[in-house]
């Protein structure tokens, strides 16, 4: 079924001239093709099969800042659609995906050269999170990266990435201390706070609308043996309330900014699954005794939560990515509700929430979860402390973001599963304002986080109305032709 239409695309690209030939004609820039094991072999490393069935006409392996402006240059002629990839994990098709234009892949960027005396760290996009974590390891230093080990750099910072350790360093984007960006025109730049204050802010949650990004100066931290793992429960109603409190209470009550849990319940067709499995990380190689009492004392029927190396918990946590299935993921943000009004509205979202994922329990290997994570006004405090970026979250508000993810195999159901998406993230949206418009949630500025948002969703809507407007500004001063807002997928402000 795959082969057919890699011939077909294969005999299409020899016959008409494009960036591809353009590029491959160079001789010095590796281009691949349809039936080529390392054309297959990139497209096979997307987490969604909905993004691995658009074919490119190439795929574009540079290894410098200077080819991607050649190729860059190339496109701006040119008027194929195209896409960068990074590690391919946001499952939104057209956004690192492309059918019948070229795809740059950015694999070759896999620098990660630490300076180990002040610890500033050149990563390349085409690093996923486990592959820096091996780097690192041993050199007494970490990178701010996400939670799951297979989620490519290149998306993850562009769209601010929420870590283990947001509550002491912020996003993962405000260790970021200057970009190397290969602009539309081809133009190589160094973006620092200092250099071009608007594009450094505009980078940091602005998505794929600058640029390409070469090269993420970091500041890492410090780094010893950690505390992770997961607990696993069997789903009664029982036990989901008291897994909604713990959660509710750890973002408001818990001032230990080394602590960081992931509350997630999970639905299946496959032997009926049921279940609640939860992540917890302590940043320490000590813990205080009792410190996630509230969660383990609910009674877990597996616990993997035990002292390892960071680098051994970003390989760990690849369990989580559903392979040869659709995904679709989508967020939300509510503020934390009082203790009075939490049962109303933590376990009406949850209600909801299995209401609209029952609909989907025959689909073919459907896999349906949603994850509440503490989104503690801490995070903003030392996200702003660090660095401006276009997010701007509150730092006297808590809030919960939450992720909704449905998996699933048959392609020919991506529509419906998309509306049914849609109904789950637009009734948490619909409940949050109502509850404000009664006085049972508090007013708040409440942006969507990029890395879980889903393509239907307006995330430049829900910014700071200064915030889009100067993301939008900033786009349109580095790429005026509008290359990156109309040949490839994102949001754009």
């Amino acid at each position: 079924m795959f082969l057919l239409p890699l011939i077909s695309l294969f005999l299409f690209s020899l016959a008409n001239a494009d960036t591809c030939s353009s590029v491959a004609a160079l001789g010095y820039i590796n281009v691949t093709y349809p039936l080529n094991p390392s054309y297959i072999l990139e497209q096979t490393e997307y987490w969604s099969t909905s993004c691995s069935a658009l074919l490119p006409s190439c795929i574009i392996f540079p290894k410098t800042a200077a080819e991607v402006s050649t190729i860059l240059k190339f496109l701006s002629n040119a008027t194929e659609h195209f896409a960068v990839k990074s590690g391919g994990h946001n499952p939104n098709p057209t956004f690192s995906s492309v059918s019948g234009g070229p795809l740059i892949s950015t694999e070759k960027f896999d620098q990660a050269d630490l300076d180990p005396v002040t610890g500033i760290v050149d990563v390349g996009p085409g690093n996923r999170l486990d592959g820096i974590a091996r780097k690192l390891q041993g050199s007494g230093w970490t990178f701010v990266g996400g939670r799951i080990g297979n989620t490519g750099v290149g998306g993850l910072v562009l769209g601010g990435g929420l870590s283990y350790m947001s509550a002491q360093y912020g996003w993962a984007a405000s260790s970021v201390l200057e970009y190397t960006l290969v602009l539309a025109n081809g133009t190589i730049a160094q973006v620092t706070s200092s250099s071009n204050p608007d594009l450094f802010k505009a980078l940091k949650g602005g998505g794929n609308n600058f640029g390409v990004v070469t090269n993420y100066r970091l500041q890492a931290h410090r780094q010893g043996l950690i505390w992770g793992g997961n607990l696993v429960f069997l789903h009664t109603p029982a036990t989901a309330s008291k897994l909604l409190k713990a959660v509710r209470d750890f973002t408001e009550y818990n001032d230990d900014d080394k602590a960081a849990v992931i509350v997630t319940a999970e639905r299946a067709n496959v032997n009926a699954v049921d279940s609640w499995i939860l992540f917890l990380f302590y940043d320490s190689p000590t813990i205080p005794a009792g410190f996630f009492n509230n969660f383990t004392d609910i009674g877990p029927t597996l616990n993997t939560f035990r002292q390892r190396t960071y680098a051994d918990l970003m390989a760990f946590s690849n369990w989580v990515v559903v392979k040869a299935s659709v995904v679709d993921i989508a967020t939300e943000t509510i503020p934390l509700p009082s203790s009075a009004n939490a049962v109303e509205v933590m376990e009406g979202l949850h209600a909801h929430w299995r209401n609209i994922s029952s609909t989907t329990l025959l689909v073919p290997g459907v896999v349906a979860s949603i994850a509440w994570q503490p989104f503690p006004r801490r995070i903003a405090q030392q996200a702003r402390a660090r660095s401006p970026d276009l997010i701007d979250a509150e730092d006297d508000v808590d809030k919960i973001i939450i992720e909704m993810n449905y998996s699933f195999v048959p392609q020919t159901e991506y529509e419906r599963m998309a509306d049914t998406i849609e109904a789950t993230y637009s009734g948490v949206r619909n409940r949050v304002l109502a509850w404000q418009a009664e006085g049972k949630l508090p007013q708040a500025y409440l942006p969507l986080f990029m890395n879980y948002g889903f393509n239907r969703q307006d995330y430049f809507g829900r910014l700071k109305p200064e915030n889009r407007a100067l993301a939008g500004r900033v786009a349109a001063e580095v790429d005026p032709q509008g290359l990156f807002k109309t040949r490839t997928g994102g949001w754009r402000p």
